[in-house]
């Protein structure tokens, strides 16, 4: 492949781009790379206290993918000595620290889930243990000496908490002192991340600066909304997507997703560029496009990308056939009954339903059906007789074929 100017470089990298501090440094540092030949080194801290990585990380993969595309490489830091120490990031209390136990059980899960959108050969894994445990206090101490408590109280989610009268606690101070250092252990070019973690970059950066380091260039990637469209994608919400889910969970995911915030799935994971997005917006606003119809595609190709075309063209001719042609998927569990039998008890045996008030529920709105047909509303639902084989559905998305014993 043809190597690229900086300035056309540049031109790809920067797009979509959150915060970048600053443009200048990183086209100076893209044209001193293509001078020496040598590749920029692009670092992405992990915090193994949550090793599953889902569409809202990817966001920041895809970006440094490109990093790699254009030659450059990545050095995945899991920090699992940070990790020990804990960080806010944002939120209102201090993050209970991990134990050593549970740091190196989590970060085992990450390679493996990082390959699947990161080139192997360009992506290099190390911990901050390395070089953050041999620091001695004195070590320790002059680092802090860098930076005034005036300049840590900068950050938002800490002045937030001084403001509340919440306590701050000086080992949160450290964590970022301690961040920084990974990038001075490193000597890196760029570092990305999210936005809630461009205070740590910048300490960073200064830091470098006073070990004598060429400062590095700090980029975030925009905040992907989780499956609620409200706040951002986390496993904590509950909202969101797992890039090693299932291709039926994903899919089904993907279009629960609300139709104001589609766009930003689209163009945040690069499945369009902001022109193609802006030309299926026009046709949605026309009504030459249906929303689901768009939603539809987009569900196939995330679908697609994490899995497989065959995977995401069957899960879309799946969807289609529960959900618009009202018809049973092909892949339904079976289970053999006697009759006469406890509709209720066996549907929250077989975790079909949470309670038995919410089978009643469901019935009262016609939300169980036996061969699509809707069974009556009753206090002790019991099914006295069914054809062999029989489809049971429940709510909208939960299948059961009957056999008789």
């Amino acid at each position: 492949m043809k190597t690229l100017s900086a300035r056309e470089q540049f031109e790809i990298l920067s797009q979509g781009v959150l915060d970048l501090v600053t443009p200048d440094d990183l086209l100076a540092k893209l044209e001193k790379s293509n001078q020496s030949g040598k590749p920029l080194l692009i670092k992405y801290g992990a915090d193994p206290s949550r090793p599953d990585i889902h569409l809202g990380h990817a966001v920041c993969f895809l970006k440094m993918r490109q990093f790699q595309d254009l030659g450059h490489e990545v050095v995945f830091v899991i920090g699992d000595f940070t990790a020990r120490i804990g960080d806010p990031s944002g939120r209102s209390a201090v993050r209970s620290p991990l134990t050593k136990e549970e740091v190196e059980v989590n970060a085992r899960t990450y390679k493996e889930q990082v390959d699947k959108i990161l080139n192997p050969d360009k992506t290099r894994v190390v911990y901050n243990a390395d070089w953050l445990e041999p620091l001695t206090l004195r070590e320790v101490v002059r680092l802090g000496a860098q930076f005034t408590v005036a300049q840590m109280l900068e950050r938002d989610d800490f002045q937030k908490r001084f403001a509340g009268q919440v306590p701050i606690y000086l080992h949160e101070f450290l964590y970022a002192l301690m961040v920084a250092y990974d990038s001075v252990a490193l000597n890196c070019d760029v570092e990305m991340g999210g936005h809630d973690q461009l205070f740590n970059f910048l300490v960073g950066r200064d830091l470098m600066r006073s070990f004598g380091q060429e400062p590095q260039v700090c980029l975030t990637m925009p905040i992907l909304e989780g499956t609620d469209g409200q706040v951002k994608m986390s496993k904590s919400m509950d909202n969101y997507i797992g890039i090693t889910d299932s291709p039926e969970q994903i899919f089904g995911r993907v279009m629960s997703v609300p139709d104001e915030v589609m766009g930003h799935y689209w163009t945040y994971l690069n499945l369009a560029t902001p022109d193609e997005w802006a030309q299926l917006k026009e046709g949605i606003d026309r009504q030459a496009l249906h929303p689901r119809s768009v939603k539809l595609d987009l569900a196939q190709r995330i679908v697609s990308w994490l899995h497989s075309a065959e995977e995401g063209k069957h899960r879309r001719e799946e969807f289609e056939k529960v959900f618009t042609r009202k018809e049973a998927p092909s892949d339904i569990s079976t289970r053999t009954v006697s009759l006469p039998l406890d509709l209720a008890s066996f549907l929250v045996s077989e975790g079909l339903a949470e309670s038995k008030s919410e089978v009643r529920r469901l019935l009262k709105q016609a939300g169980i059906r036996l061969d699509e047909q809707p069974l009556p509303y009753s206090e002790h639902p019991t099914l006295e007789q069914f054809r062999d084989g029989a489809v049971l559905r429940v709510g909208k998305k939960k299948f059961l074929r009957l056999r008789i014993a």
